[in-house]
């Protein structure tokens, strides 16, 4: 018996230790980045060699519907299922609401929100067939709290926490779970404009003391994959006591 997971924002970051956390664990993998397509391709072709496995490569924006329908239509009917769906990919905005543009503000939603809904839309049929399967979303602390200048990228990460808790209610009789990570500081280069001073500033803040590492992002999204159907529809804060 094999295993195929689907992995958005999967070039770098944190979806790339996640998609090499499952490719670890025997999982087939479709991978999707929006413009990084050689280091999606590059990390296919590694964990292909190093894990022999099957990895499919998409690129495109997983804000679009019909680019999501046709890679989860490519990827079952290349694997025949689908076990796992990852949300992962998110783009982020800082600065004054007032600031904001209307084209950025849907830009947000449509990549940190809609997205999920398109995927779950396109692969909820074979779980349901399948009676089983797991969808994660990896969302941030934000959507707990908000964030002062990153008021696009809280909304988008909210809904996704309501997002899940509904959907997760939804599908339990089909022993689908749904859950979300909702993530602290993350060292990727989502938090690279940081300069040296502002990151260390912000280390001081943060009860454990450090940033956390993509890897142990995707440590926990594999013991949440291995939890039993039962603990669905949960919020799972992992931001080392910050909130």
């Amino acid at each position: 018996m094999y295993k195929v997971a689907f992995v958005s924002g999967a070039s770098r970051g944190i979806g790339r230790a996640i998609a090499t956390s499952l490719a670890k664990e025997g999982y087939h993998l479709g991978l999707v980045c929006r413009k990084n397509q050689k280091l999606l391709e590059n990390l296919a072709e590694d964990l292909r060699a190093t894990y022999h496995i099957e990895a499919l490569t998409f690129t495109g924006d997983v804000g679009d519907p019909s680019f999501v329908r046709t890679l989860a239509e490519e990827m079952l009917s290349h694997f025949s299922q689908i076990d796992v769906v990852i949300n992962n990919a998110g783009i982020s905005h800082i600065g004054l609401l007032t600031d904001m543009s209307v084209e950025e503000w849907n830009q947000i939603l449509s990549v940190n929100l809609s997205s999920c809904f398109y995927t779950a839309k396109a692969f909820i049929p074979a779980m349901v067939q399948k009676q089983s399967g797991r969808i994660i979303n990896i969302s941030s602390m934000w959507g707990n709290v908000g964030a002062s200048c990153e008021v696009a990228y809280s909304v988008s990460k909210g809904g996704m926490h309501a997002f899940t808790k509904a959907l997760a209610k939804e599908l339990a009789p089909s022993r689908i779970a749904v859950n979300a990570l909702a993530c602290g500081v993350i060292d990727t280069d989502m938090n690279g404009f940081l300069s040296p001073e502002e990151r260390a500033d912000l280390e001081a803040e943060i009860p454990a003391g450090r940033f956390a590492k993509p890897e142990e992002v995707a440590e926990a999204v594999l013991q949440v994959i291995k939890m039993p159907s039962y603990l669905t529809g949960q919020i799972i804060s992992m931001d080392g006591g910050y909130i």
